[in-house]
């Protein structure tokens, strides 16, 4: 394995994937995803610091593992097609294992698998493009 990835691409993959979660868990989807999941839409989920870092430094470490899948200088459509491949086949079919034994709902699913899968695509599109 070839740790010779775009440490750049790396960082600014990991900011989409922040940026994405911030439009995709507020805006677009937060009312029905705090239903779903049980979580008061006005209630405090912590240290605003701690759960905004740990998000980072979770989406960093996942788009340095993607990088590294990926090698060096993946194509436009290695790094989508992996991206799509990674996000629902790997991700969100496991969050969906959870899930089903959690006995949690198919929109909750919906939602937070299809935030990964567009997570790894735009992965895959950052690294795909900048070499």
């Amino acid at each position: 394995m070839s740790f010779d990835v775009n440490w750049l691409a790396v960082v600014a993959a990991a900011v989409s994937a922040f940026m994405l979660g911030g439009i995709w868990y507020g805006p677009l989807f937060k009312n029905v995803w705090c239903r779903e999941a049980g979580v008061d839409p006005q209630g405090k989920p912590g240290h605003p610091g701690r759960v905004f870092g740990s998000a980072f430094v979770l989406a960093l470490i996942a788009a340095v593992a993607f990088a590294l899948l990926l090698g060096p200088s993946p194509s436009l459509h290695l790094g989508l097609h992996h991206g799509v491949l990674v996000g629902f086949a790997f991700v969100a079919t496991s969050f969906g294992i959870n899930y089903a034994f959690a006995q949690r709902s198919l929109k909750l699913w919906l939602i937070d698998g299809g935030y990964h899968v567009l997570q790894f695509t735009l992965y895959g599109l950052i690294l795909g493009l900048w070499h």
